[in-house]
């Protein structure tokens, strides 16, 4: 072989394994890949089938159920418009109480219910997850706008 040839080769080579890698790692970003959606997009079926994603809202009061095993705890998250029942098999985190800001990671069954691996809660008073805090206004928007319809369409006239 040429010297020009054999720098040809190596190049080549070093473009293959370039690529190589390069689908490697993309192929495991993709799989660690988490997006956030909101009930009413869960509702709406935007929601990825067989794969992990975030929902995030507020755990409705009265709607945390606890199972005789101790470990196993259903609730209810809201964006004020649409509700999502969660399952949860594990520890909550202290600051996890009804009526606050969660976000809660797993994957939706075929029965509606979103089964979470993960459950994180906001860490002071004033803190909602940028994304969930977005939903429930869009949320509280849509549901004020509604109303008003109603009540200029009279529908509340007698």
């Amino acid at each position: 072989m040429k010297p020009r040839q054999k720098r040809l080769a190596m190049i080549a080579g070093g473009l293959v394994a370039l690529g190589v890698a390069a689908a490697f790692v993309l192929a495991a970003f993709r799989e660690n890949l988490v997006f956030f959606f909101t009930p009413t997009q869960v509702e709406a079926k935007e929601v990825p089938q067989g794969r992990a994603f975030r929902i995030g809202g507020l755990v409705v009061p009265g709607t945390l159920k606890r199972q005789t095993d101790g470990l196993t705890v259903q609730f209810v998250v809201t964006d004020t418009a649409k509700n999502v029942p969660v399952v949860y098999r594990g520890i909550l985190p202290d600051l996890f109480r009804e009526g606050k800001g969660v976000v809660t990671q797993g994957k939706l069954g075929g029965d509606g219910v979103f089964y979470a691996s993960e459950v994180l809660a906001k860490h002071d008073e004033n803190y909602m997850p940028p994304a969930a805090a977005d939903a429930i206004k869009q949320a509280q928007s849509i549901n004020l706008k509604a109303t008003h319809t109603l009540v200029e369409g009279g529908a509340e006239r007698k």
